[in-house]
């Protein structure tokens, strides 16, 4: 098969679980054989543009024309069977939808947040869950209250384009892939057309290394900023230290806006390390060396990433008990799930997961076999091309094919069940 994937890059300053799941599909899928070409921007390119170049970015947000001539060109002389869009964001534009259009080839489009009905892409704002313009035609909440940026001004771009090119999204794509039925059931009960969307995974490498003994931390990595729950997990862990502790430190590695606020918090303890930013291999090392690792986000995620990773390496996780996280972590069996928002409930979720060496075992064993079945690169690839498949026999026959059995709405959750003490 002949692959065009479609992605605006996000900037290298900060790590982007999106330009990971792009890079490692576009291998999966060169590895089975398949022919894959990149149509790409980068954001990082816009800090080397001119000033009026710089200055006419927002206004490329919504439509880009010249993207809308140079893919259709390319996809005249090319003929890919299928463009698989991820993101699109701020350099790209929705232009490469009619582009797609004007050459009839098959679209398919990995929804990787909630841009599709909320600018910025969150549905969180001012620490909690936001969804004031799910359903809106004009979604004027987000430029009221800046949710890009706390900005006004930078939320503006986001917002029309998501008001004027909404209908190209829902009629342009063959095939939405969700990459959990939470953002799917989102998506559907916003009005897209749920005979589209259909949910599949992320799939995560195996990292060739398990955890070999009990583990010697607990582990945040990601993003620090504030909807990751970065100061959930502080608090939670100053009561946890009250208490006396839990045998192993807490260890956070990553980078962002609450970097300084966290390095401070971590200065001068033995029960912290701010480790910073690692790279992949630190990743992998890290993760296998974990009693748990820690997702405590205020966001509904539509995935996570670092729990699946974690279930690779045979760690169980703490997640917060909202969007994917339900789907993902089985309650008691593969990790535990916290009352997101509440310090108390995460506290005890982490003092119970480092409390018994042989359940904590068990748990690990139960999570890995978890990513076995549902996300490990075997079933990526089976998973991608059935959906390729779908939006090509889709396009060639006029129509919308309805999505595989299991594989929507009323497909089975997993790990739905949150409450009793702690969250768990």
């Amino acid at each position: 098969m002949r692959v065009l994937v479609v992605h605006n890059r996000y900037s290298s300053a900060q790590p982007s679980g999106e330009n990971r799941v792009v890079d490692e599909e576009v291998g999966l899928l060169r590895a089975a054989g398949h022919r894959v070409d990149l149509f790409e921007r980068r954001s990082d390119d816009i800090a080397g543009r001119s000033l009026p170049g710089k200055v006419a970015v927002p206004l490329l947000v919504p439509w880009n024309p010249g993207v809308r001539r140079e893919l259709a060109a390319r996809l005249r002389a090319e003929r890919p069977d299928v463009v698989h869009v991820h993101n699109v964001f701020p350099l790209l534009s929705p232009a490469v939808l009619a582009a797609c259009a004007d050459a009839g080839v098959p679209v398919v489009a990995t929804l990787h947040n909630y841009t599709q009905v909320c600018p910025p892409g969150t549905l969180h704002r001012d620490g909690q869950g936001c969804a004031e313009c799910v359903g809106r035609t004009l979604p004027l909440p987000a430029v009221r209250h800046g949710c890009y940026r706390d900005s006004r001004l930078a939320t503006v771009p986001l917002a029309v384009n998501l008001a004027v090119n909404r209908r190209r999204w829902w009629t342009g794509v063959d095939r939405f892939l969700c990459i959990s039925a939470a953002q799917r059931d989102v998506l559907v009960r916003s009005g897209m057309p749920a005979e589209r969307l259909v949910v599949k995974h992320n799939f995560v490498p195996d990292p060739g290394v398990r955890r070999s003994d009990d583990g010697e931390h607990l582990l945040f990595l990601g993003r620090l900023a504030e909807p990751k729950g970065v100061r959930l997990l502080m608090a939670a862990w100053d009561e946890v230290a009250a208490g006396g502790g839990v045998g192993v430190p807490l260890v956070i590695a990553g980078a962002g806006p609450l970097e300084r606020e966290v390095s401070a918090w971590a200065a001068g303890r033995d029960d912290v390390r701010y480790a910073g930013l690692w790279d992949p291999e630190e990743c992998r090392k890290g993760v296998a060396r974990s009693v748990a690792v820690v997702a405590p986000s205020m966001a509904r995620e539509t995935f996570g990433l670092v729990v699946a990773e974690a279930m690779a390496a045979e760690v169980p996780a703490v997640a917060a008990a909202h969007g994917a996280f339900v789907e993902l972590v089985d309650d008691g069996v593969t990790g535990l799930l916290h009352r997101p928002g509440d310090p108390g409930s995460l506290a005890e979720c982490l003092r119970r997961i480092a409390s018994g060496a042989d359940r904590n075992r068990e748990m690990g064993r139960a999570a890995r076999r978890r990513y076995d079945e549902g996300f490990s690169p075997a079933v990526g690839l089976e998973r991608l091309v059935e959906e390729y498949r779908a939006a090509i026999a889709a396009r060639a026959g006029g129509g919308v094919s309805a999505p595989p059995e299991g594989n929507d709405e009323t497909g089975p959750r997993r790990g739905a069940r949150a409450g009793g003490d702690g969250g768990s």
